[in-house]
């Protein structure tokens, strides 16, 4: 006999300003219990030392949160210039520390230019990343250091906020699998002097903006109606995507998982809707017809 749950079905994204020391799962278990939601999810951890913008999805929006891993980011770091740690932050241990040298504007300009663009980038042992079924920063954590081999990002910008010797302040917007404290280090050893985060706040992922995230002290403060209408729609990250609208009995035909024909001829990933109501996403084959691939269920949400 299965348990009964003892939660709402909420539904939903909620964008959080994650504050500096809490791991990013226990920041979505503080926001979950103040919904009393049953399910729940983030889109990106960010580390402990990290602030800024951490999207949760509960109930039925954690079936987008995997699409959302693989939006661009944008962040502000504070990397200080002579120190090299165990973790590429100020969090771990300092294993080396060199004098920085003198660094001119121009010097720093063509750096960052260096790092713009398509770059290969060794992620760092402390990650989440696995090395045969273990985690990277598991096996970190032992002591045990293995190869990593490089992967290909994208740093599509780079501004310099501000630069006063050792600290090095930075706006960063990049694509998925980039880790900052990986270009910390790397800006570090191309002056010669190595570096490590010392600040790190997410700004933006993916269409979201931290200027629309709430901290927790906000949400809690909140009354539940007031705290139920700051859910963004389960449809939000999808935008980008063309629309199918059906009738009732192809609405009907579709959840059942079967495949129907539809007026629309170019093939690709859609989302679909009967009257308004977000079911789910299919694709149109190359034969016109449309085939369920993930199917939503928001009838029987929750509302407080």
């Amino acid at each position: 006999m299965s348990k009964r749950k003892s939660g709402l079905d909420v539904n939903g994204i909620i964008l959080l300003d994650k504050r500096l020391g809490v791991s990013s799962n226990r920041a979505l278990q503080e926001v979950r219990r103040l919904f009393n939601a049953n399910k729940a999810g983030h889109t990106g951890s960010l580390d402990p030392l990290a602030t800024g913008l951490l999207p949760l999805c509960f109930g039925e929006a954690t079936k987008v949160s995997g699409m959302m891993l693989d939006d661009d980011k944008r962040y502000q770091v504070e990397i200080q210039l002579g120190v090299m740690t165990d973790t590429g932050d100020a969090e771990g241990q300092v294993l080396e520390t060199k004098p920085v040298p003198e660094i001119s504007q121009e010097q720093l300009a063509v750096c960052l230019a260096h790092f713009t663009g398509d770059i290969e980038q060794v992620p760092p042992m402390y990650s989440a990343l696995k090395h045969q079924g273990k985690k990277l920063y598991e096996l970190a954590r032992e002591g045990i250091e293995v190869e990593r081999k490089a992967r290909k990002i994208k740093i599509f910008e780079i501004k310099l906020l501000d630069f006063s010797t050792p600290f090095l302040t930075l706006e960063v917007f990049c694509s998925k699998g980039t880790y900052i404290r990986s270009l910390a280090e790397d800006i570090g050893h191309y002056f010669g002097c190595g570096g490590t985060v010392t600040k790190l706040r997410r700004l933006q992922a993916g269409q979201f903006q931290i200027s629309n995230a709430y901290t927790l002290e906000q949400l809690t403060a909140m009354d539940v109606q007031t705290l139920f209408s700051c859910l963004i729609a389960v449809d939000k990250p999808l935008e980008f995507m063309p629309v199918v609208s059906l009738s009732a009995e192809q609405s009907k035909l579709i959840q059942f998982g079967q495949t129907i024909s539809i007026n629309q001829s170019q093939p690709g990933m859609v989302r679909l809707y009967h009257e308004n109501l977000f079911l789910g996403l299919g694709e149109i084959l190359l034969n016109g017809k449309l085939a369920p691939r993930k199917m939503f269920n928001l009838n029987n949400a929750d509302k407080s």
